[in-house]
Parts: structure tokens; C-alpha cells; sequence
């Protein structure tokens, strides 16, 4: 059985790495300081085409099914930088150990930029 799916009774549930990164995503966004998801070019030309912040967010599953992502972050000027990626990181492990069967091992914090709220 593959590290992203799990057996009951009625059949395999898998969890798709894009589930992950939303999940993440959402997390994110939910910390007073963060501005958006992902800084970078690619990112940006996938929102102006409708897609989500998600994609941005790497992640990795391990056999041992545990998670390591990295989230790039814009964080909104006047938020102290640490604090801010500190609650980031708490969020998204509480988040994805609450909602998933997954440990978290790993949730690094890129700061791409600072913008004004």
C-alpha cells in the first residue's frame, strides 16, 4: 500500500499531495500576518489564471507517512517575521494531524517578501 492511502472496510482512501497543500494552504492563510501563498513568478501566473495558492506548496510523503512541505509565504509589513512563520508551522501541523492520518515532520517556512496590508 502506497504512504498516501489508508484501508478500512469499505475499500483504500488515498490522499492526493494537492489535498496536502490545500489543507496547508488554508492553515496558512488562517494566521493573522500572512498575506498570501507563494512569491513567486509561476505562482503569481497561476492565480491570474484561477488557480490556487496550493500549488505552490512542495510536499513530500514518506513511507513512513510522514509529511515534509515547504510553504513560501508573503508576510504582511509590521508582523514580527518569526512569531508569525512560528504560528504558520503550528497551524499547519495541528491542521494536517487533525485531518489526515499523516505525521508531520517538516514544515519549513520560506519568507519570499513583505507587503503592505
Amino acid at each position: 500500500m502506497n504512504p498516501d492511502e489508508s484501508r478500512n472496510e469499505l475499500g483504500v482512501v488515498r490522499m492526493h499531495k494537492n489535498a496536502v497543500s490545500s489543507l496547508a494552504s488554508i492553515a496558512a492563510l488562517e494566521i493573522e500576518g500572512v498575506k498570501r501563498i507563494g512569491a513567486s513568478f509561476k505562482a503569481n501566473l497561476f492565480e491570474l489564471f484561477g488557480q490556487k495558492s496550493f500549488l505552490a506548496i512542495k510536499v513530500d510523503i514518506t513511507r513512513n507517512e510522514e509529511i515534509k512541505m515547504d510553504i513560501p509565504l508573503v508576510i504582511k509589513y509590521g508582523y514580527n517575521i518569526p512569531e508569525t512563520c512560528a504560528r504558520v508551522q503550528e497551524n499547519v501541523r495541528l491542521a494536517l494531524e487533525k485531518m489526515s492520518n499523516f505525521s508531520v515532520k517538516d514544515v519549513n517556512v520560506n519568507v519570499k517578501g513583505i507587503e503592505r496590508g
